[in-house]
Order: structure tokens, then sequence, then C-alpha cells
């Protein structure tokens, strides 16, 4: 039998659980956007995002992924989704100093967010066939180089909220794919070298400032500070029960900027309090939990890489804008899964998670034969 077919197929795919929790959180961030005037446009544009988002995670929950083991099909879908980057740096305008937008009859898209699971994609691939001997550091160099080409490319726009987020989703499923210790201070040290070279010659005056900022925030509250200290000012004032919604003074008096995107687990903390936190916190847990579970099942190692590669997205993207809304990480511009404002983000995400759901209907059977051809390069088609 095909090793393509050894995996059980479930009777159903749709994981409800996850499903029901990532709404949730759209719930969250939709009710603070309109509790500012009422009236918010934003609140229905994304109101059809998050709707077409579920429309994407039901597609794509009904897909069979096992056709992504194949190299052919990792890397072309890599090599296609950087292209909109290159042309971005080449032939892109400037969206509030960075090109991180195409325009297509009026609609914008971040390419970045569906890069971002083209590189999970490619490095699952990747590690999938060489976790044994992962230990060898000339791996650990390739994989750099998928996420390196990614990381300069989304840099120089620049948005470095975007490139700390490709960095961190390497560093994680180079993690999880078993790398030494030694190797892990020396990736450590490439990384500190790397900072150090941003510093020097990478980073705007602006940049330097926010991370100045990280260290003294309220070194300039009313220059580059303030961004971070209005949305420390908003976390606090929220307390336990909060100020209820649309009762949100930082909010409402828009002395919070990006409240619906960059601020808006702020805005939220401000009028739902520490209860409000709790609550977002245990659903992103769930969702966390999930992944968790769906890589625990994975039919091969591609698919338990594909789901840890997708826990590092999300956890990256939740754990830096809480750090960032909270004054404990410099500023640098970063969404909060599904409850920012942004269609991009939002089918990616959902996209994502209907993978997993997909890949979720084929238990593991780690039979052995199915696993020496994953090795042996039998999917390689």
């Amino acid at each position: 039998m095909n090793s393509l077919q050894n995996a059980h197929k479930q009777p159903h795919s749709i994981d409800w659980v996850t499903l029901a929790a990532a709404l949730c959180l759209c719930v969250c961030g939709l009710v603070t956007m309109d509790s500012f005037t009422g009236a918010d446009p934003l609140f229905v544009r994304q109101l059809v995002w998050v709707a077409i988002g579920v429309a994407t995670f039901f597609g794509a929950a009904f897909v069979d992924w096992r056709f992504l083991r194949s190299r052919a099909v990792a890397a072309g879908l890599y090599g296609a989704l950087i292209i909109p980057l290159v042309l971005l740096v080449l032939l892109g305008h400037a969206v509030k100093g960075a090109k991180s937008w195409l325009e297509f009859g009026g609609l914008g898209i971040e390419p970045v967010e569906f890069v971002k699971l083209a590189l999970i994609i490619a490095l699952a691939k990747y590690f999938s066939r060489r976790h044994i001997e992962i230990r060898n550091f000339r791996h650990i160099i390739v994989s750099g180089v998928y996420a390196a080409i990614v990381f300069v490319l989304v840099a120089v726009q620049p948005d470095f909220g975007g490139a700390i987020i490709i960095f961190l989703i390497w560093f994680g499923m180079v993690l999880f794919s078993g790398i030494s210790r030694k190797h892990l201070a020396v990736v450590l040290l490439l990384g500190a070298t790397v900072f150090s070279a941003l510093w020097l010659f990478g980073f705007h005056e602006y940049q330097k400032q926010r991370i100045l900022n990280f260290v003294n925030p309220t070194r300039d509250i009313h220059g580059t500070g303030y961004n971070a200290f209005q949305s420390t000012i908003a976390v606090g004032s929220g307390q336990l029960l909060g100020k209820g919604i649309g009762y949100g003074t930082q909010s409402k008096l828009r002395f919070l900027p990006e409240y619906q995107t960059d601020f808006i687990f702020a805005a939220f903390s401000e009028e739902w309090g520490f209860v409000g936190i709790i609550i977002v916190f245990a659903l992103f847990g769930v969702i966390f939990w999930r992944i968790l579970g769906v890589a625990a099942v994975g039919a091969t190692n591609f698919e338990t890489l594909f789901a840890l590669g997708v826990l590092c997205y999300l956890g990256a993207h939740f754990a830096l804008h809480v750090g960032i809304n909270m004054g404990i990480l410099p500023v640098t511009g970063n969404t909060i899964p599904f409850m920012s404002y942004g269609g991009s983000h939002i089918v990616a995400e959902f996209l994502a998670l209907g993978m997993l759901s997909g890949m979720s209907a084929y238990a593991r059977v780690a039979h052995r034969d199915s696993l020496d051809r994953e090795f042996s390069g039998g999917y390689d088609r």
C-alpha cells in the first residue's frame, strides 16, 4: 500500500474548539473597535475579513495537505511567495514609512503574512527529512538561509516587527528540531552579532530610539516613548473589571494611537480590565494547546513540524504584541492574532488553523515503512 494511504482517516476534520476560541478573540477585537465611536468603519470591514477568514478555514480543513510533503511543492510555494516581497522592495509605495502593501483594485494585501506560512512549510519539509542528523550544524545554516532571505526582504521595507516574527519562527522550529546546546549557544551568539550589525548599520534612528525607550520608557514620553507610555497607562487603568465597553479614556479620547491594530490589546484591557486579560489569555491557551495536540498526532514528522511552526508563528505574534502593549518590549508594530484589524493576517491565521484541522484528519500510524520513505525521499514527487 502506498505510504500516503497508511494513515487512518478520521470521521471529522473540523476542530470546532479551536475555531470557537479564534472567533471569540475576533469578537473581542470587534467590540473594542466599535466602542470608540459607535460607528467605526473599520468594524464593518473587519466583519467582512473575519467572514472571509472563516470561509478560508473551512475550505482548508477539507483539503488533504499531504501533497505538501513533496519537496517540489514546498520549494515552489516558498519561491512563489518570495516574488511579491521582491516587488515590494523594488516597486512598492511606502505607507507610514514602510513598503508592506500590494494594491489590487483598491484592496491592500500584505504578502509577508502568507510568506510566513510558506516559510513554515519549507522548514517543516527540510527538517522532516533531516531531524536524525540535525545535530550537524550545516543544517542549521541551510535552514537559516531560507529564513534570512525573507528576513532581509522584510527588514528593508522596513518592517522590523515582521522581521522579528520571521526570525522567531525559524529559531523556534530549529529548537523543536533538536538542536544541541552547543549549537544553540552559537546561534545566540550569531543573533547577537546580527543585532549589533543592525544597530550600527541597519536600524533607523527612530527604531534605535524605540529600543532605548525599552530600557527607560519614560525618557521621552512626549516623543518616541509616547506610544509605549500611553499603552502602559491604558493597560494599568483597566484595573480588575475595566472601565466598561466604550468608556476607555485613553482610547476614546485618542491618546492611544493605532488602537485597532498595534495597541488593541491595551484598548481591550482598559475597557475589560484584568478579568478581560485572563479571558484573552485563556482563549489563546486553548488554541495553543489544540495546536500541540495536532503536533502530537501528526501522521509524519512534516505534519508535526508544521504544527509546531504555526505555534511559533501565532505564539510570537501574541507574546510580542502583549509585551509591547504592557511596556516590557520595544514598540515594533505587531498585530495580535484574530483581534487586531487587518485582512491579510486574519485570512493567513484562519488558513493556518484550517490546514492544521485538515492535517488532524489523518492520525499518526507511524509505520516504519512510512517514516523510511519520508527520510529516503519517497514523498519527493
